[in-house]
This record gives structure tokens, C-alpha cells and sequence, in this order.
């Protein structure tokens, strides 16, 4: 019997790349977006149906999983993939972008999780793949509102790991580092606010590097089959660093001490 894998922010980046991977090992492929129209390509390839959902509404949420178990009769794993940055100053940053960063990265990871868990507790099983990042870790400048969102969901998976293990249900986390998607173009939210001009030198100087960082990096395939490798391999393992300097940058800031490593990260990111 095939399985069914549901993928929200599947529109493109890692999402599609993940929807794309697994249709192409078997699996049913419910790939969830805010608008599934946009998505004609994907919506013409075997394996995979394409669904509305807005994660940062739970009816929306509600009602797509009932149309996707009325389609496949059963949910093997969710990939809570939507997401997005904001990127800026914290000072400048409005009370709707606050809100609207935590809303998508962590409320709305937390209500497609609370949606999907009645659904696997019955079955006594079922796979959770939260996408965090290098970023749920470790930190860099002018990104203090998405490290807050990511962060929050590195707590909050490995605790509920705890909570669900005796239910048969898996938690993972998926940490990539600099991955090459639209998550430095149309899924970034700069944060700018009219007359403050104080942090614009520091902005200037730092926000270069980090999309020069972007654009070296690999692209979404590569995070992919990283989490085809964390839904399939059986294993008990939570954490799957993903990306050429992932790994080690984890390992230097467990390594090092903190003032050390914020100077390492200074260099590299306020150099000219």
C-alpha cells in the first residue's frame, strides 16, 4: 500500500523539491500551499495532488486535512515546511511583522501538528518533520525575529518528542544551513522602518554577505533527500543537519565558547 506524505509551502524551494522526491519514490503527495493555482506544473505530475491550506489559519488547516484524508484514507507523515524570514532590525521591525513571523514559522507548525495528532494517535503511528534551521541554533545579525521562531521550534519538537513517543509518533528536525531557494528573493520580509536610519551602515555592510551566502549555497534537493532520509531510515534520531557548513557550525558553537564564536560569526558576516 502506498503512503501518503502531506507537505505545506510546497509552492516551491524545499517544499517542492520535497513533494517532487517522494512522488518519485511512491508516495502519495499531498502538497498543501496558500494557492494551489499558482502550482499548475506540479499539480500535472503522477503521485501528487495539491491542496489550499494557510497554516496561520486553522480552518484552513482543519479542512484540508479532511479533504486529503477523504482522498488517500490515511496520513503517514507531514512536513511542516511553510515558513518564511524577516529579515532587519528588530527596532524597525512593525507589531504585524512580529506577529506574522511567529503566526507562520511557529503557530501555524503548532496548529497543523494539533490537527494531524488525533489522526496518528489512532493509528499508533505516524512521522512529524519539522523544517527548523542551522538558525534554531545559532544565530547571525539582523535575523533576531526568524532565530525566534526557529529556536521556539527546536523546543518545542524535542519536548514533544517526549510527550508522543509512547503514541507511536515521531518527531524530527530538519536544520539546514544556507540552502539556495526563494527564501532570500520573494520569501524574504525586510524589515525597514521610515526615519530610522541608525542600523542602516550595519545593514548595509552585513545583509550582502549573508545573500552572498545564498547564492554559493546548494540547492533544495539536497535538504530533500535529507528528509526522505529522516522520514524513511527508522531510526530514533531527531536532528538532521543539512547543507555544506551545517555540521560544523553546530559543532564549533557547541565546541567553543560563546564570545569566541560571536567573533567568528562578526568576521565573516561585517567584513567589506
Amino acid at each position: 500500500m502506498k503512503k501518503t506524505i502531506v507537505i505545506t509551502g510546497s509552492s516551491a524551494g524545499i517544499g517542492k523539491a520535497t513533494a517532487l522526491l517522494f512522488a518519485s519514490r511512491g508516495w502519495n503527495v499531498a502538497a498543501t500551499m496558500r494557492n494551489p493555482g499558482s502550482s499548475a506544473d506540479l499539480s500535472q505530475l503522477p503521485g501528487i495532488r495539491l491542496y489550499q491550506m494557510d497554516v496561520t489559519r486553522q480552518e484552513s488547516v482543519r479542512e484540508a486535512l479532511y479533504s486529503i484524508l477523504s482522498d488517500f484514507g490515511r496520513i503517514d507523515a507531514i512536513v511542516n515546511n511553510a515558513g518564511y524570514g524577516a529579515v532587519g532590525p528588530f527596532e524597525a521591525a512593525s507589531e504585524d511583522q512580529i506577529r506574522r513571523q511567529f503566526e507562520t514559522n511557529v503557530f501555524g507548525v503548532m496548529t497543523v501538528i494539533r490537527e494531524i495528532l488525533p489522526h496518528f494517535r489512532q493509528n499508533h503511528a505516524g512521522m512529524i518533520v519539522n523544517i527548523s534551521s542551522v538558525g534554531g541554533r545559532i544565530t547571525f545579525p539582523l535575523y533576531s525575529l526568524y532565530h525566534g521562531t526557529k529556536w521556539a521550534v527546536e523546543g518545542f519538537s524535542e519536548s514533544l518528542a517526549f510527550e508522543l513517543r509512547h503514541q507511536g509518533i515521531r518527531i524530527k528536525l530538519i536544520e539546514p544551513g544556507a540552502i539556495k531557494t526563494e527564501f532570500y528573493s520573494r520569501s524574504m520580509d525586510l524589515i525597514q522602518k521610515e526615519g530610522l536610519t541608525a542600523y542602516q551602515d550595519f545593514a548595509d555592510l552585513v545583509l550582502p554577505n549573508m545573500m552572498a551566502a545564498g547564492e554559493r549555497a546548494p540547492g533544495p534537493e539536497l535538504v530533500a533527500q535529507t528528509i526522505y532520509r529522516a522520514v524513511t531510515d527508522g531510526k530514533r534520531k531527531i536532528r538532521y543537519p543539512v547543507g555544506s557548513s551545517a555540521p560544523f557550525l553546530l559543532m564549533l558553537r557547541r565546541l567553543i565558547p560563546d564570545v569566541w564564536f560571536m567573533g567568528i560569526v562578526r568576521r565573516i558576516l561585517e567584513r567589506n
